[in-house]
């Protein structure tokens, strides 16, 4: 732990005393205010309380129960709340908003949208602020990496190919369209697994589990499906990708492996139109 308080990060500290405007909380020979509206009901002296630290509007360190959409050295998708000739003020979960400045932009940010930032530290002020200019922040040595390792992703944009995702918070990746669960929006986070690491160092993601994994408890679903439906469904192997993430909330490769899992075991036929289970 640091010596002195650092914006950005999350501290278990403990109250060293009860004044008007909130609670004073101690971090080694120095104290921050929690004030009265993050203030849980019943604290009292010597109580332990989690808070995260952050400038307030006169650059003084400030304690809060708020957790912020994303910590120092992650990514986020946020929301700009307001602009001022000097840049502008996304939404990132604290009352106070996060600061981009006009050169840290790629192009003028409008209020209502949302964009991709990378959240940091300025090494000059300690203060909390956002770039566009997240390149710079991307690991770009993969060798480490292996193939079906869990990784944390989150959608950045659609392209023509697929899906470009940040994978944990490091590298840049990529969800073929043919391994995307449609319904995929940037911003969106949620785990996957890395399905190949190219030769040019680059990530092929696919979100889920790997292997037969993902989809653990998926056949028993669709034989209650089928049982349901008077033991017949309109889909399989060669149904729409949308038709059946609508019905089954799956990709339509996880759709195939849980029906081949259970054609082999001889529970279902696979038919023309559908799929029906075995008498």
């Amino acid at each position: 732990m640091p010596e002195t308080l650092q914006a950005g990060q999350f501290y278990t500290l403990p109250v060293e005393r009860i004044v008007t405007p909130g609670a004073y909380l101690r971090f080694e020979n120095e104290d921050v205010l929690l004030p009265n509206r993050w203030l849980p009901e019943g604290l009292q002296k010597g109580d332990e309380i989690e808070v995260f630290i952050y400038h307030d509007s006169e650059n003084r360190l400030i304690a809060t129960t708020q957790k912020p959409f994303a910590l120092v050295g992650q990514f986020a998708f946020l929301k700009v709340v307001s602009t001022s000739p000097a840049g502008a003020f996304l939404d990132w979960g604290l009352s106070k908003d996060l600061f981009v400045a006009n050169s840290q932009q790629r192009e003028p940010m409008q209020e209502g949208k949302s964009y991709l930032v990378y959240v940091y530290r300025d090494e000059k002020t300690g203060r909390l602020a956002a770039t566009e200019w997240t390149n710079q922040f991307l690991k770009t040595d993969t060798t480490g990496l292996q193939e079906k390792q869990p990784v944390t992703l989150l959608v950045h944009r659609q392209t023509p190919l697929g899906f470009a995702v940040m994978v944990d918070d490091c590298y840049e990746g990529l969800v073929h369209h043919a391994d995307a669960v449609v319904g995929l929006q940037p911003g969106q986070r949620l785990q996957g697994f890395i399905k190949q690491v190219r030769e040019d160092g680059k990530l092929d993601i696919v979100p889920g589990k790997p292997g037969y994994d993902k989809i653990s408890g998926e056949p028993e679903r669709i034989l209650e499906l089928l049982k349901q439906h008077k033991g017949v469904l309109p889909y399989n192997d060669k149904s729409d990708p949308q038709d059946i993430y609508a019905f089954f909330g799956l990709s339509k490769k996880s759709f195939k492996m849980a029906i081949g899992a259970l054609y082999k075991q001889r529970l279902i036929e696979i038919l023309p139109g559908g799929i029906k289970l075995v008498e």
